[in-house]
């Protein structure tokens, strides 16, 4: 049998809700991370929670990138579409590239499925599909066939279909099912029955692609070259989980999550409830104004509060944000945006939370934004947010989105020992105590615990008296302590990273990036650059306040290109902050930028500033 070699592989499992595709996925992504690939993943959600089974509006997918070297997408297009049921081929089937393989479980393509997904017949048979190659075959049967001997329902037995298409794929690819079958052993020991059933059905789909004519090759795509350490893949909601208990254990405060269950952020309270054994407090409440004050309660009392939610959960959230930064008490607030407004598109991505987190509430209020880039690199920006919020005595919005917290990606697992946040020290004030004498560094107030002996003090939504924290109505008062509050957050840019430029600024095009379309975008520049075509890239992490030498960097070029998924409102604060004539490239599909997209508008742009020079 012929392996051919591949630089990286694009591929999506698609097929309805209770098929097992976003497990299927994780499977393969979890195992080609291991063998030393570069993964980045897409998986997409139905947005109806019970949508009819068969119908294109039901259909679970998941797509992936692996690949030789770095990679910082999960593709623009597949060359392998695993589909389960007409309407997952429907569905997907724009996403193939011209030539691309389908394999498909023709269970899945009954007369009933065929209408449901909106077909006059079936696709795999009538020749519509000319551009693919197609390899189908009764995989559910073949499963049901291959379990035939174990004592479970039929119904029960189909369920184990996605392990007998896995082992295929496994097969197609030239890897291993030990790692798979050892997960199965541990995560179904308690039902001995499920656990065989699975371990057979994926090792009958493996034998099954060896064994028949219809696969003429298989493929590899060997190890990225990486620094030495241990890696695995993880999602960004799982980063963020584990970056604020490392935060927790660094500043040694204890962790308290208050939180309302809400698509996409969900996942972190549900990872985070399994650390109770380290010391994690996670609190379900009854709603997201309970959740967040709870976070803040938790932060008076001394431990680190924070709390995540999505798009309208957001809006509940604002009273207590304003009782935060009124009282000058650190809380992070966690927001894996997605589509709006209202409810939306619960299951699909979009950063369209920008503004609402910036100004979104009463008075002047102002608080620091930070976005993570990356899945992994929720992690990093968890520690920040972790750092500014304690350091300053603020509440933080750290911004995240459904791609980010679902999508996964290699990551290199840190040592300790080289996260450097450290425990804040206090200013030390002599003589009596006064809750608002702020420190001359950082502009914040002290963090005092309850019952701390000496340091009774008032708290509460009332402005305070500059100082002795009084209650206070005097207007120059306020007009001091309001300058004061807004002074602290502004201070904040001396104490974050300059923002790094991708290449010069004598180059003709500037391009903006924030948040996840950081992989698109800058996989899409270095592919310009590579031609020789003058643009540069910054990517911003820090949105308030934006570093110290962004106003530099953004006056240095006449044509800025600023890409966000929203209805343009990142360049409503360039154009504010630095009077820049910059452009807007938006989309709000539910969806993250496809690298030929962005090297295309780029491209059009350039033409279109250079035409006749």
């Amino acid at each position: 049998m012929t392996v051919t070699q591949l630089r990286q592989e694009v591929i999506c499992f698609a097929g309805d809700s209770g098929d097992g595709i976003q497990l299927t996925g994780s499977h393969f992504s979890h195992n080609a991370s291991t063998w030393g690939n570069d993964v980045m993943t897409l998986p997409d959600y139905p947005a109806e929670i019970r949508a009819p089974a068969g119908s294109v509006s039901g259909v679970s997918a998941f797509q992936m990138q692996f690949s030789s070297t770095d990679i910082n997408t999960a593709g623009d297009e597949f060359a392998v579409l695993i589909t389960m049921n007409a309407a997952a081929l429907k569905n997907k089937i724009g996403g193939l590239v011209s030539g691309g393989l389908i394999l498909a479980d023709q269970d899945g393509f009954s007369k009933k499925n065929i209408e449901l997904a909106g077909y006059s017949s079936d696709p795999l048979s009538d020749g519509s599909l000319p551009d693919y190659r197609i390899i189908a075959d009764n995989f559910t049967h073949l499963t049901v066939q291959s379990l035939k001997e174990l004592n479970l329902p039929t119904k029960q037995l189909r369920r184990s279909k996605n392990f007998f298409v896995l082992g295929i794929v496994f097969w197609i690819y030239s890897r291993s099912v030990t790692q798979t079958e050892e997960w199965l052993k541990e995560q179904f020991s308690d039902k001995p029955l499920v656990m065989e059933a699975n371990i057979l059905a994926l090792n009958a789909g493996f034998n099954y692609a060896d064994t028949t004519e219809i696969f003429g090759e298989s493929f590899q795509v060997d190890p990225a070259p990486k620094k030495e350490g241990f890696y695995r893949t993880i999602s960004g909601n799982e980063a963020l989980s584990l970056g604020f208990i490392c935060a927790a254990e660094k500043l040694q405060r204890t962790l308290f999550l208050g939180s309302y269950p809400i698509t996409p952020a969900s996942e972190i309270l549900h990872t985070l409830s399994k650390y109770q054994d380290v010391g994690v407090k996670t609190f379900q409440a009854e709603d997201e104004i309970a959740a967040a004050c709870a976070a803040l309660g938790a932060s008076y009392a001394g431990a680190l509060g924070i709390t995540s939610t999505s798009g309208p959960g957001l809006c509940l959230k604002t009273e207590t944000l304003n009782l935060a930064v009124m009282t000058e008490l650190p809380l992070v607030v966690i927001n894996v945006q997605r589509g709006g407004p209202s409810t939306g598109l619960p299951t699909k991505t979009e950063q369209s939370d920008l503004l609402f987190s910036m100004y979104g509430r009463n008075g002047d209020s102002p608080i620091p934004v930070l976005a993570a880039a990356s899945s992994a690199d929720c992690f990093d920006m968890a520690l920040e947010a972790s750092r500014i919020a304690t350091t300053f005595m603020t509440p933080v919005i750290l911004l995240s989105d459904g791609y980010l917290g679902n999508g996964t990606e290699s990551w290199r697992v840190p040592n300790s020992d080289d996260i450097m946040i450290s425990a804040v020290e206090q200013y030390q004030q002599t003589g009596q105590f006064h809750p608002y004498k702020r420190n001359p560094i950082t502009g914040s107030r002290p963090w005092v615990s309850p019952g701390t002996k000496g340091k009774m003090h008032r708290i509460g939504g009332l402005e305070k008296q500059s100082v002795t924290g009084d209650p206070s109505h005097d207007p120059d008062n306020h007009q001091r302590m309001t300058q004061e509050r807004a002074a602290k957050i502004s201070g904040i840019s001396a104490f974050i990273p300059e923002q790094p430029l991708t290449g010069e600024t004598d180059d003709l095009v500037l391009v903006i990036s924030w948040g996840s379309t950081r992989g698109g975008v800058s996989s899409a520049v270095k592919q310009l650059r590579e031609q020789g075509m003058p643009v540069a890239h910054i990517h911003l992490r820090y949105l308030n306040p934006f570093p110290e030498n962004l106003a530099a960097i953004v006056a240095a070029f006449k044509h800025i290109l600023v890409f966000e998924l929203n209805n343009q409102q990142m360049i409503k604060l360039i154009r504010a902050e630095f009077l820049a004539p910059a452009k807007s490239v938006t989309q709000t599909t539910g969806l993250p930028f496809k690298v030929s997209d962005v090297v295309k508008t780029i491209s059009e742009y350039y033409e279109e500033i250079t035409d006749g020079c």
